[in-house]
């Protein structure tokens, strides 16, 4: 566990002793998350895989004068997967780190949480510009993603308008759709500026950060400073028109281009849902996502764009199918995963399919292989108690 995710426990820890010593209102919980999976992909050879996660959690909570409070959540991510490729093994990934160390002071108006926690936001639901700080595959069922080690301020005005300030330090990894790391010296900092509007509401983000491309250059004696200080800023809104609008625009200005890297980089998002009155109601969503990057206002944009369509449609209380297509119009290529889901009171059983291109990142770089590459289905059970 690294140092900082120890420091926020700790502080938790003396925290919770001195409320617990002096105050009624404490209360505690312990929870689990298990799961297991294989998946098989119809290569040549066949390849398949088994593994198992389990993501045990405390949390701890202290009731404070004037509708205050203070809490704490403390969970660890232990994984480990197994590779087959016909009747040899091919490999394993496998690890145990902090999934989730922060700690929270809440008021009515006010909210301050540091630690290692998840921030996202946005209005799109699968293709999102706004994924600035997570890795949330929407095809994954558990929806699972890292944290990352921040300070975030969050305040609610009376007209239900919020701001957001966040700082971030000592992420090694990248994040959302980062090709490369933050500068393991520099601090990240931003904000965000939600408000109603007629018929919905909207919002205004920001941040910056300082980008570490050394690792990306071949390892050479000096590669020379490859580190520069990159700005984005976002907007994006929601409204219920009948039919649900959606949009998000982010630019991105990188200080110093490098290769691939253009001075300018815009991603958009454009969706649509609904939901028919047939059944028990089958819901419709779509989404058409365009990036773009350029040397100057004035060239030529490289672009990659895609176009999504997904359907859900509750059977009854107990049993769910929904389906993703993605179609990328730039390769010609498509994206197909239909999913069979049924829950009971603990447990949760996943049958899914797919057919995809052998190789794709959706999401940006994945860390691992990519579960959900070539033909082929994945059957998982989860137990959350």
């Amino acid at each position: 566990m690294r140092v900082p995710a120890l420091s926020f426990l700790t502080i938790a820890w003396l925290t919770f002793t001195v409320q617990a010593l002096s105050g009624q209102g404490l209360s505690t919980r312990f929870g689990n998350q298990l799961s297991i999976w294989t998946a098989l992909n119809f290569s040549n050879p066949v390849e398949y895989q088994v593994g198992g996660r389990w993501i045990p959690s405390f949390s701890i909570s202290q009731n404070l004068k004037k509708d205050r409070k203070i809490d704490a959540e403390l969970s660890a991510n232990t994984f480990a997967n197994f590779f087959f490729k016909g009747n040899k093994t091919d490999g394993h990934e496998k690890d145990l780190k902090p999934y989730r160390a922060w700690i929270r002071y809440s008021s009515p108006r006010l909210e301050i949480r540091a630690g290692l926690q998840k921030i996202n936001f946005g209005s799109a639901s699968i293709l999102r510009p706004l994924m600035w700080f997570d890795k949330m595959d929407s095809r994954d069922p558990l929806q699972l993603t890292d944290g990352v080690y921040s300070l975030l301020g969050r305040y609610y005005f009376q007209n239900n308008a919020n701001l957001w300030l966040w700082a971030l330090y000592g992420n090694e990894n990248t994040k959302g759709w980062e090709i490369a790391a933050t500068h393991s010296k520099s601090p990240e900092f931003g904000g965000r500026l939600q408000f109603p509007v007629p018929r919905g509401e909207a919002a205004i983000s920001f941040h910056r950060r300082t980008a570490d491309y050394k690792s990306l250059f071949p390892p050479v004696p000096d590669p020379g400073d490859k580190s520069f200080p990159e700005e984005k800023i976002g907007i994006d809104g929601k409204w219920d028109l009948g039919v649900g609008l959606s949009f998000e625009y982010v630019l991105k200005h990188n200080d110093l281009a490098i290769g691939i890297i253009k001075e300018w980089e815009t991603q958009m998002n454009i969706g649509l849902d609904y939901t028919f009155n047939a059944g028990n109601g089958v819901n419709l969503a779509t989404e058409y996502f365009r990036y773009e990057n350029r040397a100057g206002w004035k060239e030529k944009a490289d672009n990659n764009n895609y176009s999504v369509i997904t359907a859900n449609y509750p059977i009854n209380l107990m049993n769910t199918v929904s389906a993703m297509v993605y179609y990328n119009w730039n390769d010609k290529a498509w994206y197909r995963m239909i999913s069979l889901q049924r829950k009971y009171d603990f447990w949760s059983f996943y049958l899914i399919a797919f057919w995809n291109p052998d190789t794709f990142s959706l999401y940006g770089p994945s860390e691992g292989r990519n579960l959900f590459a070539g033909k082929g289905f994945q059957i998982m059970a989860v137990v959350n108690k």
